[in-house]
């Protein structure tokens, strides 16, 4: 705690930033008004949540409830009107839906369908929602499940993935390429995976921290997570104030900050646990000192059990996702070995549902 004023080299320039965003927020205020009937036309950026009756979008800020079929995914182009009432509309009539042309979106098509026909459910959608954020291909009971079990947040892409894929990339390319050309190609490939599991606010926090200490690697400058961390919430909220009242926004700052202030005290007061587990329940304990009250404001209740049992799951989700991404890759080109590729997974993966 007494080195945290190191990771603040300006107050002023902070404070700056701060009453900017401030502004930001406040010129943006929605100007629609409760019982207004608006028409709203774009792309979904971010991954819709479904449910037995229904799927909810984010759309250019505006959330809506809208009927379960057609299902909308990532890249699609839709319009939709209803009638807003605290910038959301609870039943929204859908004008127009076209799928993205996009490859990008194209190849995250492809991918989803390479996992649900490689595995079995719910193997095939805890992949999918793992490595892609897809929430399309997990059943409602095994999505109460990880609710219930404290557990939905390992589903989804998130901040761990972007960690992940670059690390991966990087050690990849540079027995390839030098180090300053990988480090470039690894920023590249963060935001490809963004563009591909969505831009979530968690994942496009990590992906902008990400990007900040990939450049000060290439440009040999010290790379201070405080700061990283600011700074990509001052980018997030400039370019899109909405964040604020995001919960996944929130959520995700909110773990991070807890886990650069906690993780590691909690690490040696826990050496005993075996190190397999270690990591997991050190990383879950420290996020759930931030996240805990949030969640059990937002959702009234709260799984005292959840830091245990992700403890038991989290090492299982590098391996899932490396070896997902590398299933999927390679089924696109030679569907065959990508299939047994992907069988490797299935230990893990039933591992997993047997501890939820």
């Amino acid at each position: 705690m007494k080195e945290m004023p190191a990771c603040f080299p300006s107050i002023r320039l902070y404070l700056v930033l701060l009453l900017v965003i401030i502004a930001r927020i406040l010129l943006s205020q929605n100007a629609f008004e409760n019982g207004n009937l608006i028409k709203i036309s774009g792309r979904v950026y971010s991954e819709p949540n479904y449910y037995e009756y229904a799927q909810v979008i984010n759309l250019r800020g505006v959330r809506a409830k809208l009927p379960p079929y057609p299902e909308i995914s990532l890249g699609d182009k839709i319009i939709i009107q209803g009638e807003v009432k605290d910038n959301y509309i609870k039943n929204a009539d859908l004008i127009s839906f076209s799928k993205s042309d996009f490859i990008i979106y194209k190849i995250r098509r492809k991918l989803l369908d390479f996992y649900q026909h490689g595995l079995p459910s719910p193997h095939s959608g805890l992949v999918a929602g793992v490595v892609l954020g897809s929430k399309a291909g997990v059943s409602q009971q095994f999505y109460e499940s990880l609710k219930q079990s404290g557990t939905l947040h390992i589903v989804v892409a998130s901040g761990m993935n972007v960690t992940l894929v670059a690390g991966f990339l990087l050690e990849s390319l540079v027995l390839f390429i030098n180090r300053r050309r990988a480090v470039v190609v690894a920023i590249l490939g963060i935001w490809i995976y963004v563009a591909l599991a969505g831009f979530d606010a968690p994942l496009v926090r990590a992906a902008i921290m990400g990007s900040i200490a990939f450049s000060a690697l290439k440009l040999g400058r010290a790379y201070l997570a405080w700061r990283g961390l600011l700074i990509s919430a001052f980018i997030m909220l400039m370019l899109n104030p909405s964040y604020l009242s995001n919960l996944g926004f929130i959520l995700s700052f909110t773990a991070t900050a807890s886990l650069m202030l906690f993780e590691s005290q909690i690490s040696r007061l826990i050496h005993f646990v075996p190190h397999i587990f270690r990591e997991g329940l050190s990383t879950s304990l420290a996020a759930q000192i931030g996240v805990a009250p949030i969640l059990y404001y937002s959702f009234g209740e709260f799984n005292l059990l959840s830091p245990l049992i992700n403890a038991l799951l989290l090492w299982t989700i590098p391996y899932i996702t490396i070896i997902g991404v590398l299933a999927g890759l390679t089924g696109l080109i030679l569907l065959p070995i990508g299939k047994l590729i992907l069988l490797v997974i299935y230990p893990l993966t039933e591992y997993f549902v047997l501890v939820i």
